[in-house]
């Protein structure tokens, strides 16, 4: 006896089961598809991976003085991190002032750090570099607005209660706005005048066999500093420059000082007149002071930095090569090594 079995299948079955086969076709084509993306191109360009950030520094070029500088600035400011690469990717000139933008790595965040005053900003926040740039250059303008007077923190050390003489009479401008007020910054800037010769002259600069001037006579001790610390022949130039300029910013305060009529103009004049004088006679000072050579005795360059620290007394100045990083011994310190297991460097 044949049993015969009638299987019957409807159309919505069979619906089912070619969606299905169409599923599964897809899945595979879907499958091929990413194995031919991962499989390498032949005879085509292979972009690499990224390089450990520790590594990068031997494959890029770039000042070694600059990057430790900037290396360190940025683990004074952020105490708990590590450099691990630090990039100069751009420096631009604005308004006779080079800012260098560096690119810089830790072990915890990405810096984007901009010179000239240097300050450094989070990539996470300031993702744009030229935004970045155009920030930097603007909150800088409003720092240094509120900041003036030395032009560099060695001066300002060297000579600070003279700057501070000087910054009152800034102080006294801002708020003035009668010509009494005006005639009040002559006052503080002759003030200011006698305090720079009070803190540079010596009894050893007056030569032998002349009278040693009074310690508020302005003029006669502007010369003998002048010829002290200008001295010779080939500082002429520079000797007479320092004498011309103490008088004529003495006798413009003096005058100042008695104008019944003085105007805001006037009194900027004469300020910005009293800062050229301590600029020009504190670089004069230093330059005198510290003994740095002219230039470096490692590599011959004139790019010597010259900084006055008075912790270091008696001899407070140090000097460092701005090329090969050569430095006076005062600053030749051991430098703090991380193990290497870290990964990070040191610049």
């Amino acid at each position: 006896m044949r049993f015969v079995f009638r299987v019957g299948v409807s159309m919505t079955d069979m619906s089912n089961i070619e969606d299905g086969f169409a599923l599964k076709r897809q899945r595979k084509n879907a499958k091929t598809q990413r194995k031919k993306r991962r499989a390498p191109p032949r005879g085509g360009c292979t972009i690499p991976p990224p390089p450990a950030k520790h590594i990068l520094a031997s494959f890029t070029l770039a000042n070694p003085t600059s990057k430790r500088a900037v290396s360190d600035y940025v683990e004074s400011q952020a105490r708990d991190e590590n450099v691990l690469h630090a990039e100069k990717v751009k420096s631009e000139r604005i308004m006779g002032t080079d800012h260098d933008c560096w690119d810089v790595h830790t072990n915890k965040d990405r810096y984007w750090v901009i010179t000239s005053p240097s300050n450094l900003y989070s990539q996470h926040y300031f993702p744009s570099l030229d935004f970045t740039l155009s920030f930097h250059v603007g909150l800088m303008a409003r720092i240094m607005a509120r900041s003036r007077g030395a032009p560099d923190d060695g001066q300002k050390d060297r000579l600070l209660p003279t700057w501070r003489r000087w910054e009152q009479a800034a102080e006294t401008l801002d708020t003035a706005q009668e010509a009494e007020d005006f005639q009040a910054v002559g006052v503080k800037c002759r003030e200011c005048l006698i305090q720079l010769v009070r803190s540079v002259a010596k009894p050893e600069m007056v030569p032998a066999g002349e009278e040693t001037p009074q310690r508020s006579n302005f003029i006669s001790w502007s010369e003998l500093i002048a010829n002290a610390i200008a001295g010779g022949a080939s500082a002429e130039r520079i000797r007479g420059h320092l004498k011309a300029i103490a008088r004529s910013a003495w006798e413009l305060a003096g005058w100042l000082t008695h104008a019944n009529g003085a105007t805001r103009q006037d009194a900027v004049f004469v300020l910005d007149a009293t800062q050229t004088v301590l600029a020009a006679f504190g670089s004069a000072v230093i330059r005198h002071e510290s003994g740095a050579p002219e230039r470096c005795p490692k590599c011959g360059s004139y790019n010597l930095d010259v900084g006055f620290n008075p912790e270091l007394m008696p001899r407070p100045y140090v000097y460092e090569c701005e090329e090969c990083g050569w430095q006076s011994p005062e600053m030749r310190k051991p430098r703090r090594t991380e193990p290497s297991s870290s990964g990070a460097s040191r610049k």
